[in-house]
């Protein structure tokens, strides 16, 4: 694995840790915990977007490409991000992810 590929996929698991400290620390409704919720996952689909297919490819449960374009669409649609879209992201996916990512670093 690249240095680079290496770099994205530790981005990742810390975006997934802080999601998963944000949502245990704080009312699930509070605005803040939502925003910051929201940054983590623009900067997970980022990191995403510059791995390659190959490396992705070991991980075919997780939807990579789904990944990408909800960074898309909560950098460039923010008004539009529905809470619980993002809520139950963070909650039901963001532990998968965070799986994958894990076994993705130690191969």
């Amino acid at each position: 694995m690249s240095r680079r590929a290496a770099e994205r996929l530790r981005d990742i698991a810390v975006a997934c840790a802080a999601i998963h400290e944000y949502d245990q620390r704080a009312d699930r409704d509070d605005t803040i915990v939502f925003d910051a919720i929201r940054a983590r996952l623009i900067e997970i689909g980022e990191a995403a977007k510059g791995l390659d297919a190959a490396l992705l490819a070991r991980e075919p449960e997780i939807p990579w490409n789904e990944i990408t374009r909800m960074r898309d669409y909560l950098a460039h649609r923010y008004f539009d991000t529905t809470h619980a879209i993002v809520m139950s992201t963070a909650r039901n996916d963001i532990p998968r992810l965070f799986a994958a990512v894990a076994r993705l670093r130690g191969a």
